[in-house]
């Protein structure tokens, strides 16, 4: 289990390094979801998500003589970007393991920003397995994109802004992947504001997180399809099932025509490129999963290219 004090400790870590980002308002927004919400825009993080917040907290945390080999990640993209850039802003190397079907734009962000990638198929290949066979015969440091203390902690300097910005929220809804956005984010707001209710949101068919509370083990679903990549788990992390079976009050899912149509609704009414995997809370909350008075969503990411944008909201 974390603490508060890790991810205090992790926004020492990332202050003047990562972006504080904005909490944005919708009256339109409000007036549908009948109540006031405050959207954390993480698509305005460095590397277009929130995931940048744990890899920089994780690898900054390495020991110099470890770190200087080098890092080593598998991710479908987020993860990726996030810990390439992090690499280079603490001197060292990345070399990523992605998916052969990642988003064109997050393999061409990732290249771009300095990593080696190694490519494998999601449907066929055990990402963890390779992951940790390359980093054994590499010498490098494994950062896992969500299995891990420190990770989990810099994700949970979100939710830490969120209520310092917004000390009234009675409900956060956060996207659930692989579970370390929301047990860092559940950790502060428990601790903070134990009266606050923090629910999760998966695609309908990638609810391994859901399945797993319900069953009170982890349950492992095969590589779920969905048009949101970066919550194709699985199953949960071992230590972050840990955390939400015992922080988190509810995980609901949606479709991902209902991620379309929040998609569409961001980009129209708040003027927010988010991909799929980021619009899932705003599905949840338009289409009545989650309700509150005071409402804080995270927008997890915004790293989907033009063309696919344009493939997912002009199909509506």
């Amino acid at each position: 289990m974390i603490e508060l004090a890790d991810v205090q400790a992790a926004a020492q870590r990332l202050h003047g390094v990562a972006h504080r980002t904005p909490v944005l308002t919708s009256r339109t927004l409000d007036a549908l979801a009948g109540a006031s919400v405050y959207v954390k825009a993480e698509c305005f993080q460095r590397g277009g998500a929130f995931k940048f917040r744990g890899a920089y907290n994780k690898i900054a945390s390495l020991p110099a003589n470890e770190r200087a080999r080098g890092v080593l990640a598998y991710s479908s993209g987020n993860h990726a970007q996030a810990v390439t850039i992090a690499a280079r802003l603490l001197d060292t190397k990345a070399t990523i393991v992605m998916p052969d079907d990642a988003p064109v734009a997050k393999l061409e962000a990732t290249r771009g920003y300095g990593a080696e990638i190694v490519t494998y198929d999601r449907f066929t290949d055990d990402r963890e397995e390779i992951g940790a066979r390359l980093a054994a015969e590499r010498g490098l440091a494994l950062v896992r994109p969500y299995d891990d203390p420190l990770v989990m902690a810099g994700q949970g300097t979100v939710a830490l802004e969120l209520l310092v910005e917004r000390s009234d929220l009675d409900l956060l809804v956060t996207p659930v992947g692989g579970g370390g956005l929301i047990a860092g984010c559940a950790t502060v707001a428990k601790t903070l504001q134990p009266r606050v209710r923090v629910v999760g949101v998966e695609p309908e068919a990638a609810n391994d997180t859901a399945r797993s509370l319900a069953a009170g083990e982890r349950v492992n679903i095969g590589v779920p399809r969905t048009i949101a990549d970066g919550l194709q788990a699985a199953e949960p992390g071992e230590l972050t099932f840990e955390v939400n079976r015992e922080l988190v009050d509810e995980v609901v899912t949606v479709s991902d025509e209902e991620i379309v149509d929040a998609m569409a609704f961001l980009f129209d009414r708040m003027k927010l490129v988010v991909e799929p995997s980021g619009a899932v809370g705003i599905a949840a909350l338009l289409n009545g999963r989650v309700g509150g008075n005071a409402v804080g969503v995270v927008i997890s990411g915004g790293n989907v290219g033009v063309q696919r944008f344009a493939e997912l909201v002009g199909g509506r």
